[in-house]
C-alpha cells in the first residue's frame, strides 16, 4: 500500500503485525504510477449482467454502461503493477475482477499518481480510487492531516485489506536505523501524498535540533527507490506488502532489507465520493460476497497477504 493518505494516512500504530508474516514466512509471490493527465487504462474481465447475482444493486447509469471507471497508481507492486509484458495485475485488479462477476460490469482501471487520485474521484473523472489506499477519518472527512484544516468533500470507503508501514534502507547499509525515531538526522524518500509521507512529517517535529529528518517525496515510490539505490536517501518507507516485494525482488533480493516493526495498522479501503451512496453499497455488498464465497481468500493467498485478510467487509472502518 498500503495500501498511499492523503495515500495512506494515519498516526503511529502498530500498522499490521499479520501482514508482517507475510515476508518472514516468505510467502510472497508478489510481493500507492503514471500522470494524472495521460490517458491510459486496463479493464479487468467483464461477467454479463445477465448472469451477475448483484446487478441490480448499481446505479443505472454504471449498470447500463457496464463499466466502473476506477483511478489508480499502478506503480505499486504487489497491490497494483504492470507485469512484464505490460498487463496491469496485483491485488487490487485481481479483487476487481472477482468484484465484477458479482456486479456484472468490467473495472476500467485508469493511472493517475496517488495525490491526485481523490481529486479526480471528486471531480467525476473517476467512479471509485482503488489503490491501496489507506481507510482514514482525515480522507472520510478531507481534512489535510498537516493542517488539520478542512480541504474538500470527504469520500466513503468500502474496507477489504490490512496493511502496515515499513521503513527500508540498502542491504548491508542501514545506517544505523532500526525504528522511525532512528531517522532523525537522515534521509528519508517517500511517495508523495501517502501514509508514509504523513509519519514522516510527524517524527520530523520530534527530532532533536541538529537532526532534521530530511524528506524527499516523490510521485511513485519507484522513484523513491532508485534515490535510495543511488545513496542519495538513507532509506524509503512505503506500505508493508510494497516494502516486502522490494526487498524480494529488487536486484534478485541484493537491494533492499526491511528495518525495524511495521506501524499505523490499518485497512485499505476502496474510495467513492459522498454523493455515491448507491454505487458503495453495491461494492460492499459485493465484496462480501467474495469474502463468502472464498475467492477472497484465494486471491490473498495468491499474492501472499492472507494474514492482512479481513473476514468482513466495512464501510469507514479507518480510525
Amino acid at each position: 500500500m498500503t495500501a498511499r493518505s492523503t495515500r495512506r494516512t494515519a498516526a503511529a500504530h502498530s500498522r499490521l503485525a499479520a501482514v508482517g508474516a507475510i515476508a518472514v514466512a516468505g510467502a510472497l509471490i508478489l510481493t500507492g504510477c503514471g500522470d494524472q493527465t495521460k490517458d491510459k487504462s486496463t479493464t479487468t474481465d467483464n461477467s454479463s449482467a445477465g448472469s451477475a447475482p448483484l446487478a441490480d444493486k448499481l446505479p443505472a447509469s454504471i449498470r447500463d454502461k457496464g463499466v466502473i471507471r476506477v483511478g489508480s497508481d499502478i506503480s505499486y507492486a504487489p497491490v497494483e503493477f504492470k507485469d512484464d509484458s505490460g498487463k496491469v495485475t496485483g491485488i487490487d485488479p485481481d479483487i476487481a475482477a472477482a468484484l465484477g462477476k458479482q456486479l456484472g460490469v468490467r473495472f476500467d482501471f485508469q493511472t493517475g499518481t496517488f495525490d491526485a487520485l481523490l481529486t479526480g474521484l471528486r471531480s467525476n473523472r473517476y467512479d471509485m480510487a482503488m489503490s491501496a489506499m489507506t481507510d482514514n477519518k482525515n480522507r472520510q472527512q478531507g481534512v489535510d492531516p498537516t493542517t488539520g484544516k478542512k480541504v474538500g468533500e470527504g469520500v466513503d470507503f468500502v474496507d477489504y485489506l490490512q496493511a502496515g508501514v515499513s521503513i527500508y534502507t540498502r542491504k548491508g547499509d542501514t545506517k544505523g536505523i532500526a525504528s522511525w525515531p532512528d531517522m532523525c538526522g537522515k534521509k528519508l524518500a517517500v511517495q508523495r501524498g501517502t501514509v508514509s509521507e504523513d509519519l514522516a512529517k510527524s517524527e520530523a517535529k520530534k527530532c532533536p535540533s541538529g537532526k532534521k529528518l530530511a524528506i524527499q517525496s516523490f510521485d511513485d515510490n519507484q522513484e523513491a527507490e532508485t534515490r535510495l539505490r543511488s545513496g542519495g536517501a538513507d532509506a524509503v518507507s512505503a506500505d508493508f506488502p510494497v516494502a516486502a516485494y522490494a526487498v524480494k525482488t529488487s536486484g534478485g533480493g541484493k537491494d533492499f532489507q526491511i528495518v525495524g516493526g511495521q506501524v499505523e495498522a490499518a485497512p485499505y479501503g476502496i474510495a467513492v465520493a459522498k454523493n455515491t451512496t448507491q454505487l458503495r453499497d453495491a461494492l460492499h455488498a459485493a465484496m462480501n460476497a467474495i469474502i463468502k464465497n472464498g475467492e477472497y481468500q484465494k486471491i490473498m493467498e495468491k499474492w501472499g497477504v492472507q494474514d492482512g485478510a479481513v473476514k468482513e467487509s466495512v464501510v469507514n472502518g479507518g480510525k
